[in-house]
């Protein structure tokens, strides 16, 4: 295996990664089983934002034809104050610059597209598989076990299986992802029943005040629906805690409605108008920097939230994570007698290691943005602001184009020279 490309790899989890990563390796003929613990049926819910990095990966593999009219295409955040004066912007995508906008989408309907994408590639998805343990692991692959005791084996296991990932337990066995003390508590609301305080308004936005950001983001294409909600600190919960916290719509309520007078109008329509069988929590979480995604024996890795979960703040979660699979998909392609598994996984962790960093850095200059004036004002670092960074939009290049395949091609042209 060390010099040949995997002819049987293990994907744990067929959400988002997962079967982003089953796609990647299906282009280049790398066969790959998939094992979620839902069933096929269960609801999705909420939308998230696809960055240009996303988007051409799903374009790479003819999943962007199939969404993109079924979201909102945009190009920009827009950052106002509580007095409807301008603040600041920030590119999400500028279809001029980098390719694409940005694609505020249902998880739903992307989960869609690729489940069917799947399925038309004759990739092997089996549902209701709980992963519970490795069993073993040496040069000829792994073996795995189920919570129902059975045990499958594959060449290589990869793990998408998200923050709370069983297979990291494996790779990571101290790790656990720690709670940030921040969550978001969102809903829905249409449209018509918002009042804007003008026309044109941007449709997504940013209102800024002495409570922090409260966002605005339209979500379907039509943009008749839009997300809308707001950040707060509140303790770290038990499982059962954030269990209860979700089923309690009460309280909900109450959190989303805080402070309600001292927000403007258009916040305050959004508060009186939400939708409340559609309130909801995301409590922050984040895992410790890891220098390494695999496992000593390099047959087990890690990828999305499972290695690097990132706060929404920049919209880069999943985009992260697209970038991960679409990246190890072509290096295992690679692998030959020149191109070894361990310095290929060497070199994926290492690019990508610094990549996330990076985004991580710039996912908490935004999330300083969307602090309460009392909070930004503990900080001591000047806000950043982005309307003022030479350049414009062009200085976003460097995360919406990353140019996956020639860093990678690069690396592996040095290995065959090398040899």
């Amino acid at each position: 295996m060390n010099s040949s490309k995997p002819q049987n790899i293990a994907i744990i989890g067929a959400g988002l990664a997962g079967l982003t990563l089953s796609l990647a390796l299906h282009t280049y003929s790398i066969p790959s089983t998939l094992y979620e613990l839902r069933d096929p049926e269960a609801r999705t819910d909420g939308a998230l934002m696809l960055g240009p990095n996303a988007l051409s990966v799903l374009h790479s593999l003819g999943i962007y034809e199939r969404i993109k009219d079924h979201g909102y295409l945009f190009s920009k955040l827009v950052y106002k104050d509580d007095q409807n004066n301008f603040l600041d912007e920030y590119y999400l995508g500028e279809e001029k610059l980098f390719g694409f906008n940005a694609l505020r989408i249902y998880r739903e309907i992307l989960l869609r597209e690729l489940r069917s994408a799947a399925k038309e590639r004759g990739i092997n998805v089996q549902y209701n598989r709980k992963f519970a343990k490795v069993v073993s692991e040496d040069e000829n692959g792994v073996v795995f076990e189920f919570a129902d005791g059975t045990t499958e084996k594959a060449s290589m296991l990869i793990g998408a299986d998200g923050i709370h990932s069983k297979v990291r337990q494996y790779t990571h066995p101290s790790v656990k992802p720690m709670y940030s003390g921040l969550l978001a508590v969102t809903s829905a609301v249409e449209t018509s029943k918002l009042r804007f305080p003008e026309p044109e308004y941007p449709l997504v936005s940013s209102i800024h005040g002495k409570h922090g950001a409260f966002v605005f983001a339209a979500q379907n294409p039509q943009a008749t629906e839009m997300l809308v909600g707001t950040q707060k600190k509140f303790p770290e919960q038990d499982r059962a805690g954030w269990d209860r916290l979700r089923s309690d719509q009460e309280e909900l309520k109450s959190m989303f409605q805080a402070n309600k007078s001292n927000w403007p109008d258009l916040v305050q329509s959004a508060m009186e108008n939400m939708i409340e069988n559609r309130l909801s929590i995301w409590p922050y979480f984040v895992v410790p920097h890891l220098d390494t995604w695999s496992s000593p024996q390099q047959r087990v890795v890690i990828v999305g939230d499972a290695a690097h979960a990132i706060p929404p703040n920049a919209g880069q979660g999943a985009s992260q994570a697209f970038e991960d699979v679409f990246s190890l998909a072509l290096l295992l392609s690679k692998l030959d007698g020149a191109v070894k598994m361990d310095a290929a996984l060497e070199f994926w962790q290492k690019y990508r290691v610094e990549r996330v960093q990076k985004v991580l850095a710039l996912t908490m200059k935004l999330n300083q943005k969307s602090l309460p004036a009392a909070e930004r004002a503990k900080i001591g670092d000047a806000e950043v602001v982005f309307k003022h960074i030479a350049g414009g939009p062009e200085q976003q290049r460097w995360l919406y184009e990353p140019r996956i395949e020639e860093h990678v091609m690069e690396w592996v042209r040095q290995q065959r020279e090398n040899k």
